[in-house]
């Protein structure tokens, strides 16, 4: 629960009228982490800033899981060494998954003496009292201990949309894939109540969410962690029965856990959004095995061919590792021919970069970064004319769009998402936001389509 004591003292010594700015960086995660920490920086009356040289308070919010995040992530962290010395009252929070990996706070502390707080993931509940610290404590303040509050933590945050939101369902991984830091960032999975989290998504369906994403490492394997087992798929249900919710999404979901019983729940829920994002990260079963995946690309395949059997017009999205080490010309043209044959509506492609202290950062055998380059643009054109195939469809069709925001690209036009994930733009007025509406499409892109009002 929120410490109200560290709350005052806070409030009582820093400046009046404070500001703080935030960057995230990583995956939805990370974004419902930053959510909170601006709950709790509201709750000691400060304001939200997009110009860093107007706050008072910098958070950057870490990821350890891609090269690209934490190297932009540390370079931005540098960055700031002038702005702290040209305002030694400025306070730098550096939190999320980067503090978090073994012998790296030390290491971050060394190189950056500007840094006042370093707070990992599972410590957001006692920001306040670390910054009231910050300003008594001549060093910098650490708090990286895994104290989840699965409960009280996820009742505290400051939502990006009034009519969507995040809700962490579980904590951590057990997975241990080679490439991946999260077991070591995140630590173990914990998975919250039922009861709990239809209690929460209750209270913002109340609020006007019409649409909840529901979060994991590995959703699948919800419920494992409880004394009452449970599943993902008996969750699902329990959500669906809430009135007034309209769409449940949910990411990530492991294929080695993905069940007939949650392929049915597609068929017999009705709120469940018709899409389904099933990282394969290779199509190579040599691959496959020294990642540790624990699929075969037969098995995934299956899978797949079951979703589409359901014959509901799914979409299908997927992550792919780009040079693994030890990935061949062949292993690749494996990873085409599986995305030729499930043609995915969407993909997200990641070039390998080793994270120390995994397995696959100590082979020898790692990738070149030109091979790593010319692989990565053959998969992006399939990718490409995959997702402009799969749009054509589209065309001339009227779909149903929750509108989120006034598109980034053009003003004068609005931005949404069908039940489907599919991006519209539309000309429409800004108080339709947060609404479903009718759009017919008019113009298909690889990545959006455009549509009128009907």
């Amino acid at each position: 629960m929120l410490d109200n004591k560290y709350n005052e003292l806070v409030k009582e010594i820093i400046p009046k009228n404070s500001k703080y700015a935030i960057r995230t960086y990583g995956c939805q995660m990370n974004e419902h982490d930053s959510e909170q920490v601006e709950f709790f920086l509201n709750n000691l009356g400060m304001e939200k800033v997009e110009d860093y040289n107007e706050a008072n308070f910098i958070i950057i919010n870490t990821c350890a899981i891609r090269g690209t995040a934490e190297n932009k992530a540390l370079g931005f962290l540098g960055s700031l060494k002038n702005l702290k010395r040209q305002n030694p009252n400025l306070k730098i929070i550096v939190s999320g998954c980067l503090p978090k990996v073994d012998g790296t706070f030390e290491d971050l502390i060394k190189k950056n003496r500007h840094i006042d707080i370093l707070i990992g993931t599972s410590n957001y509940l006692s920001l306040p009292e670390l910054i009231y610290r910050s300003y008594y404590e001549d060093k910098t303040i650490v708090d990286i201990s895994d104290q989840y509050d699965l409960n009280s933590a996820e009742l505290n945050y400051n939502r990006m949309y009034k009519h969507k939101s995040f809700v962490n369902i579980m904590y951590g991984c057990n997975n241990f894939c080679s490439y991946c830091i999260v077991p070591y960032t995140r630590g173990r999975e914990y998975s919250r109540e039922i009861t709990d989290i239809v209690k929460e998504i209750e209270g913002l369906v109340q609020d006007g969410v019409k649409e909840v994403t529901l979060l994991g490492q590995n959703v699948n394997s919800y419920g494992k962690s409880l004394t009452n087992k449970t599943d993902f798929p008996s969750l699902l249900k329990e959500i669906n029965k809430i009135e007034g919710l309209e769409r449940i999404r949910f990411m990530t979901s492991h294929p080695k856990d993905f069940s007939d019983d949650l392929i049915k729940a597609y068929a017999d829920l009705d709120k469940l959004s018709k899409q389904l994002h099933l990282p394969v990260q290779s199509g190579s079963n040599k691959v496959l095995k020294e990642m540790n995946r624990k699929y075969t690309r037969e098995a995934y395949l299956e899978k797949i061919n079951k979703v589409k059997a359901l014959d509901m017009d799914i979409s299908l999205s997927t992550d792919i590792i780009v040079g693994f080490p030890g990935e061949t010309e062949e292993d690749f043209e494996d990873t085409l021919n599986l995305i030729k044959a499930v043609e995915y509506d969407s993909i997200f492609t990641f070039l390998y970069s080793p994270r120390e202290g995994t397995p696959a950062a100590k082979r020898e055998d790692q990738v070149p970064h030109e091979i790593k380059m010319e692989r990565f643009n053959r998969l992006m054109d399939l990718t490409n004319e995959i997702a402009y195939k799969k749009n054509l469809k589209y065309k001339d069709t009227v779909v149903k769009v929750l509108v989120d925001e006034v598109s980034k690209n053009n003003p004068e036009y609005l931005s949404g998402r069908t039940d489907g994930f599919k991006t519209v733009n539309f000309a429409g007025d800004q108080d339709l936001i947060g609404k479903i509406v009718d759009v017919k499409i008019e113009k298909v892109g690889t990545f959006s389509l455009d549509g009128k009002l009907v």
